[in-house]
């Protein structure tokens, strides 16, 4: 696995941004997020090594733009050269997440066609209107991989109409002292519409503040990935 930020920067964008750890971290560094900025990691996935090796290595899968939304309108002249980055690697596997896709076809490459065979596009949503908003546009797209990301997901939602040709939902909780809850049953749901479907269903985190049976818990942040683990119902 290998990330590739190649600007950073975001602006808040829809009610799922409330506690986003990119506005939080450079709060604490002092950096104005909505500043967005190419960064020195920008050509990483052609850069190589003296031998002439490429830096990441082949079959890997690259995690792009988790520093900004790779559709952001800022980056509008800088994406047409990841994209070219990407068809050059096709032996690696590209994998970005956005809240900005009814962007999407204004931000793809003339010679986009179908999608890409290595390009994997993340929609991510929060509540019910931002899915039926978000993944009404998304189901009509013309991307070869496609997952859903519930996270944070702030209440019971039904997506079971948009997961034909979804490949992966992923569902999480919110991440800070004043989260908003994650209701396990929520989640529950959530994975019985993707076994409705035979899509595949992962559990990523739980929230800092967790409601499972009717009980109120508070997790410290380096537990909500194992907690979520622990659950063992990834489909």
């Amino acid at each position: 696995m290998a990330i590739w930020n190649p600007w950073r920067g975001c602006h808040k964008y829809s009610d799922g941004c409330r506690f986003c750890y990119i506005h939080k971290g450079d709060f604490k560094r002092k950096i104005d997020t909505n500043v967005i900025v190419k960064t020195d990691k920008f050509y990483a996935p052609i850069q190589k090594n003296k031998k002439g090796e490429y830096k990441i290595k082949s079959g890997q899968t690259v995690y792009l733009c988790f520093s900004s939304d790779f559709l952001i309108e800022e980056a509008d002249e800088w994406r047409n050269e990841c994209f070219q980055m990407m068809k050059d690697r096709a032996d690696l596997q590209f994998v970005f997440l956005t809240k900005r896709i009814d962007r999407f076809m204004n931000c793809i490459p003339d010679d986009w066609g179908n999608g890409y065979d290595n390009v994997t596009v993340g929609c991510t949503i929060e509540n019910q209107a931002m899915s039926d908003y978000r993944l009404s546009i998304f189901s009509r797209l013309p991307i070869k991989h496609k997952n859903i990301i519930c996270q944070p997901l702030l209440e019971k939602i039904s997506i079971e109409q948009y997961l034909n040709h979804i490949e992966l939902v992923v569902v999480g909780g919110e991440s800070d002292y004043n989260a908003r809850p994650l209701n396990y049953d929520w989640v529950l749901s959530l994975r019985e519409q993707c076994k409705t479907k035979n899509t595949h269903f992962e559990f990523r985190q739980c929230g800092t503040h967790f409601i499972k049976d009717g009980k109120n818990y508070t997790l410290n942040v380096r537990q909500l990935c194992s907690q979520a683990k622990k659950a063992n119902i990834d489909f």
